[in-house]
């Protein structure tokens, strides 16, 4: 810790004789918040650094996951890494998986869960159908799949850990958007020569014989296999407006938005997410930037078009005069079906570093809150049912 807050100085603008300039204040909240994510996370995690370039949104960030993660809540801290590693395996993201069973591991999670959603727990299993639509196809998100979690006998959700176990489901498919739109390496999965993984597994925890070293090693040994977390492999994105069932409407803001409806039902249920993840969706799209506003409203809209989200008031055919068609492209990719083999590299290339790293944010707040709609709206169907 020490060698790393040595790289990370501390400048004090009530220093006597010192003169701070504003980006001197600048570099020292960055170096507080990358700190407090060192800290909180044992490493300091290549997902920090890069949103590190938006100090505003890190903070915001930073506290949310903290809060879903580790703080008081309906549901026990094993269930919620579990219910992260079933999220990121949907999008075939290894580095997410490995660092939450890692986190899975250390707080007391059973190392039998990790073969598979087959050995988890009945209640865990029942996710998996919400869990796949709301990565894939959100807009199938329905009633009748909130009520069969609510009413399942003795393995039945209430409805305080559904809506938290839902939040976790959207804030996880959506930083995968943000790990595989940056072409982040999360961690370095450690491979003998030959391709096949260590010898040692994580069920051998079960009878205490594990360090640190060997439990990191033991979810390596695993982790190169996620289908054992996929129940249906051939569940993937289909494009909203080309399919041929239309039983699905478009979802019309007017009808159901964040602010006056979404925003209101998980401040209620799971209480002060709902002002966490505003703060989070507000500075995303203030940060200050070279984008002008129509350009960041142009990305925000056409992320929530192509999940079937629509709003009345907006030309959309802005989108097509201020996004090119290879920046559109990358926009979907990155949102509906994120995976190493699929992104495109980012024609955003030649700009500020800063400026890609805000497309993608905005990229990842967008689908979390399309996600986060659909969901909540099918939880307040249920409620007036």
């Amino acid at each position: 810790l020490a060698v790393v807050l040595g790289r990370l100085p501390v400048i004090s603008p009530l220093s006597p004789g010192n003169f701070v300039s504003e980006s001197d204040l600048e570099k020292d909240r960055v170096s507080l918040l990358l700190t407090k994510a060192l800290v909180s996370r044992g490493g300091l995690d290549a997902v920090s650094q890069q949103m590190a370039l938006h100090p505003q949104y890190l903070e915001s960030f930073l506290r949310t996951q903290h809060y879903i993660l580790h703080m008081d809540g309906p549901l026990p801290l094993p269930y919620r890494h579990y219910i992260a590693i079933m999220a990121a395996a949907q999008h075939h993201c290894h580095d997410l998986v490995y660092l939450h069973s890692a986190q899975f591991l250390r707080v007391g999670g059973d190392p039998l869960w990790l073969q598979g959603l087959e050995a988890a727990p009945p209640r865990l299993r029942l996710l998996d159908h919400i869990n796949k639509v709301l990565a894939h196809q959100p807009w199938l998100t329905a009633c009748s799949h909130i009520q069969a979690l609510l009413k399942s006998g003795e393995q039945c959700w209430s409805l305080a850990e559904l809506v938290q176990a839902v939040v976790l489901l959207a804030h996880c498919h959506s930083l995968c958007s943000f790990v595989f739109g940056c072409d982040t390496d999360l961690v370095a999965l450690s491979k003998s020569p030959n391709g096949t993984p260590p010898a040692f597994c994580p069920f051998d925890a079960a009878n205490g014989n594990t360090n640190v070293e060997e439990e990191e090693e033991a979810v390596v040994c695993w982790c190169a296999d996620l289908s054992r977390f996929i129940t249906d492999p051939d569940f993937c994105y289909q494009e909203f407006a080309r399919r041929e069932d239309d039983q699905f409407q478009v979802f019309r803001v007017q009808d159901y938005s964040w602010e006056d409806h979404g925003f209101s039902l998980v401040n209620r249920l799971y209480s002060d997410i709902g002002h966490l993840l505003d703060d989070r969706f507000r500075s995303v799209t203030s940060l200050p930037s070279l984008l002008s506003p129509d350009l960041k409203r142009a990305v925000w809209n056409y992320i929530h078009c192509v999940l079937g989200i629509r709003y009345d008031d907006y030309d959309y055919g802005e989108v097509n005069h201020l996004l090119e068609r290879d920046l559109k492209l990358y926009i979907k990719t990155v949102a509906c079906f994120p995976d190493a083999t699929k992104t495109p590299a980012c024609p955003l290339s030649p700009i500020k570093a800063s400026e890609r790293i805000q497309v993608i944010l905005l990229i990842m707040e967008a689908r979390l809150q399309a996600e986060l709609l659909y969901a909540l709206r099918a939880i307040t169907q249920y409620m007036i049912a």
